[in-house]
């Protein structure tokens, strides 16, 4: 009895959680006279169709794009670089610069987004500078960054630490033992950072609303167009987002469960 009901619970929380997508993919190809209509009408692709011929979507995808290609490669680099650093400190230090770096995760996205406003809009006054593309991918390294330190530190702490000084000792100069020993060892957490900040940079709706000046984004594009009449190319567009978020998790979990059977096939090896 209790294995059913406990079943029966999973079973409704999905159904809370995914039925609204699944009522989102398919009005997103229903045939509706107008546009308002949500009512099924028959099955349809010409909101995709209407979709790409959007010149003002495809302006806001193309930024979305850029912005989050840029955001995530910067802060890919500099979360890695800043995950090293933070391995090598001592543990009080470290303890001191996490709680620092995981400040922006528990902060209130509002509250990042006006305090980031606030800070373009002063340099812009002083330097002449409009806010736009800019202001946003810097906006979006720094909400960006935690993720790739939390994604690069574990990789750091598995890794045997006497093996790039056992490189060094061999006679391999620093930067080459980085690349050649330490580099292969975290590359899969550098991913999962990169992969976790683009997504992150692409659904972003708050901070980059308050950073965006002139620039639009999908998110902000799409606001703007649920704030007028809502066109059933919002479901089309919500779903191609849904899938790309879909399809990246979905590469981030593989990837995990292999990370952890090729470690439990080590430790195997190794016992025996």
């Amino acid at each position: 009895m209790k294995k059913l009901l406990s079943r029966i619970y999973v079973a409704l929380i999905f159904i809370f959680l995914y039925a609204p997508i699944v009522v989102l993919i398919v009005f997103s190809f229903n045939d509706s006279a107008t546009k308002s209509r949500t009512v099924w009408s028959g099955f349809t692709f010409k909101w995709y169709v209407q979709m790409f011929e959007d010149r003002m979507l495809l302006d806001a995808l193309k930024n979305t794009l850029i912005i989050a290609l840029v955001a995530a490669i910067f802060a890919t680099v500099l979360g890695t670089a800043a995950a090293i650093g933070i391995s090598n400190m001592k543990k009080w230090r470290k303890r001191l610069v996490m709680n620092v770096t995981n400040f922006p995760m528990v902060n209130p996205e509002i509250v990042t987004g006006v305090s980031l406003m606030l800070l373009f809009v002063f340099v812009a006054n002083a330097f002449d500078w409009e806010l736009g593309m800019l202001s946003i991918i810097l906006a979006h390294i720094t909400f960006c960054l935690p993720y790739v330190i939390l994604s690069v530190l574990p990789k750091l702490r598995q890794m045997d630490a006497n093996l790039y000084e056992a490189a060094q000792d061999l006679g391999c100069p620093p930067a080459k033992a980085f690349v050649k020993v330490v580099l292969p060892e975290i590359m899969p957490g550098i991913i999962t950072g990169m992969i976790m900040a683009f997504t992150l940079s692409i659904d972003d709706f708050i901070i980059s609303y308050f950073t965006s000046g002139t620039t639009q984004t999908l998110p902000i594009f799409i606001y703007s167009m649920t704030r007028k009449r809502i066109s059933p190319e919002i479901n089309a567009l919500s779903t191609l987002l849904f899938v790309i978020i879909l399809l990246l998790l979905l590469v981030v979990n593989i990837r995990q469960s292999r990370e952890k059977k090729l470690e439990r096939k080590l430790q195997r090896e190794g016992e025996a």
